[in-house]
Formats: structure tokens, C-alpha cells, sequence
């Protein structure tokens, strides 16, 4: 009987032995979890580097201003104006050598004769331009040559703004491309073109004026054409350095006045046509605006976009158009 009972004994240990496995099988959950808190551990990092990285973005928006804050024109960043050496260089060359050798031509037309100024008719002028024939103002005939020389060297008094100042030789070199492409015109057209200015017209006006070589460059107004090129230049090159500023309109304001303020001179004065006043206020404003808007950056086109570096855990550009 005692060796039966140890049997049994031995038996029924048995059973024991087997309900130890689910006990070691339950421990394969217990390290998944430990596997999931180390997941959500790594997620909630790039979760923390990510916000990190939206705020640096959004502090820098903050500050955003603007084109012309964003890349101020220092060395290493973006410009307002980007020069194509290859296409400026010869233009301004071309341009300031034709310039020089029109002015040589078309201020040494041989004179006219008495006769010939005696036979020329006010009726044979168009409708447009008659009734200015019969106007002549001494005094404002000398006073118009005070803006044309003035407006010669205005432009460098905008070499005091900071901004500008930065990038003075380019600015210059523009300025001299603005009056280069303008002397082309200037010279060109009465190189070519004879017209009779209006005091060849009027008995009024002394003789020796009236048969003189440079009564016939009436074609176009090369002293309107000349101080609208600087003023607009000036107007168009302030704003945009400043495309923020509240003060362009008073350059805008400026370059009118004065180009209208010339304009009247040069018709009061007897010098030029009305219709040689249109062409030359046109082809001088159109210079002044459009050389500089040509080597405008084109980043810099819109004042509505917005571009900005930003550096931090991450680096790149924040490029933001306003609507």
C-alpha cells in the first residue's frame, strides 16, 4: 500500500508540470507592450522635432516684410538688380559711343538760308502742332536748359539711401545704361529726321536763331526725353528698394513735374512741336521705367511674394504669396 500511495503520488505531479507552459507564454504580450512604448517613445521624438521645426518656419514668418527685407542686398544674398555683363557691356558702350558722335553731328547741321526760313508756311504744319508756332517766350526758351543739365547728375543723391548705397557701382552702371539707351534715341532721330523747330516759324524770334543748323532738330524733345529717363529712373529704381515705402509717390510725383515742368519750357521757349513733346516724354519715361525693370531680379517681381531662407534643425526657403 505505501508503495501504490507514492505513485500516486508521483502521478499527480504531473499535471503541475503541464500548467507551467501558459504561464510562459503569457510573458510574449508583456514585451510586445514594452515593443509599443519604446514606438510610441521614437514617434513622440519626431513628433517634438517636427513642431520644432513648424515653429522655426512660422517665427520667421513673423518677420517676413517683404522681398526687399528678406534678401537686402548684401553680398551672399539675393539682389534687386542681376547685370547681364555679356548684354550691358556692349550696350552701354554702343550706346555712349553712338551718343557722343549724334551730338557731334546733329549740333553742327549746316545753317539754313534766309530764304528758305522765309518761305517756310505755318499752314503747311498739321492741325496738331499749327498753333504753337506762334509762341515764343525768350526767358523760358534760356530757363529750359536748368532741368536738362540738373537732371544730369539728381540720380546721385539717391546713392545716400542705405539700401541703394549697397549697390552703388550697379546702380551707376544702370543709371549710364539708362542715359546710353536714351542718347540713342536722342541723337538718332534728329540725326535722321529734319523738322524745323517752331521759332524757324515765327518772325519773332531773331534771324540767326531761325536760320541756325540746330533749328531743325525740332524731332523729338531730347531735353524732355532726358529729364523724364532721370527722374523716372530715380522714381522707379526707389521703389523698388522700397516697394513698401510711403514716400514713392513723391518720386513718382517728382519725375512728372519735372518732365511736365520741361515740356512746358521747351513749348513756351518755341524749341519743339507739341507732337515732338509727346514722343519725347514717352520715349524718356519708357527708358527710365523699363532698363531697370529689364535686370530686376525675378525674384523680385512681385511685391506680393515672398521669399526667405530659414536655418535651424532644418534648412530651406519659405516662399509665401499674399492673395
Amino acid at each position: 500500500m505505501g508503495l501504490n500511495s507514492y505513485s500516486q503520488i508521483d502521478t499527480t505531479r504531473k499535471p503541475v508540470d503541464t500548467t507551467r507552459k501558459p504561464i510562459d507564454t503569457t510573458r510574449n504580450p508583456i514585451d510586445t507592450t514594452q515593443t509599443r512604448t519604446v514606438t510610441d517613445t521614437t514617434q513622440a521624438a519626431i513628433v517634438d522635432t517636427t513642431r520644432s521645426i513648424a515653429s522655426d518656419t512660422l517665427s520667421s514668418l513673423r518677420v517676413d516684410k517683404g522681398i526687399s527685407e528678406s534678401f537686402p542686398a548684401k553680398e551672399g544674398r539675393q539682389q534687386v538688380y542681376r547685370l547681364k555683363p555679356g548684354i550691358d557691356i556692349p550696350l552701354v558702350v554702343a550706346g555712349t559711343a553712338w551718343s557722343l558722335y549724334g551730338f557731334s553731328q546733329i549740333y553742327n547741321k549746316p545753317s539754313s538760308t534766309e530764304a528758305h526760313i522765309n518761305s517756310l508756311k505755318i499752314s503747311d504744319l498739321n492741325g496738331f502742332d499749327r498753333w504753337a508756332a506762334d509762341v515764343f517766350d525768350e526767358k523760358a526758351e534760356k530757363i529750359s536748359d536748368i532741368p536738362f543739365y540738373a537732371a544730369m547728375p539728381l540720380p546721385l543723391i539717391m546713392l545716400f539711401d542705405k539700401k541703394i548705397g549697397k549697390d552703388g557701382w550697379k546702380y551707376l552702371f544702370l543709371y549710364w545704361e539708362t542715359m546710353a539707351v536714351n542718347g540713342i534715341f536722342y541723337t538718332g532721330t534728329p540725326y535722321i529726321i529734319d523738322r524745323y523747330r517752331p521759332l524757324a516759324y515765327n518772325p519773332k524770334v531773331p534771324m540767326y536763331e531761325r536760320t541756325s543748323g540746330n533749328a531743325k532738330n525740332s524731332f523729338f524733345a531730347g531735353h524732355v526725353g532726358l529729364v523724364a529717363s532721370s527722374t523716372f529712373f530715380m522714381a522707379k529704381v526707389y521703389s523698388d528698394y522700397h516697394p513698401d515705402s510711403k514716400f514713392r509717390w513723391v518720386f513718382w510725383t517728382g519725375a512728372s513735374a519735372a518732365t511736365l515742368f520741361t515740356a512746358y519750357l521747351r513749348h513756351a521757349g518755341a524749341k519743339h512741336f507739341p507732337s515732338d513733346i509727346v514722343v519725347g516724354t514717352a520715349v524718356g519715361t519708357l527708358v527710365g521705367i523699363l532698363v531697370p525693370h529689364f535686370h530686376k531680379n525675378p525674384v523680385f517681381k512681385n511685391k506680393n511674394l515672398s521669399v526667405r531662407p530659414f536655418t535651424g534643425r532644418s534648412h530651406g526657403l519659405h516662399v509665401v504669396y499674399k492673395l
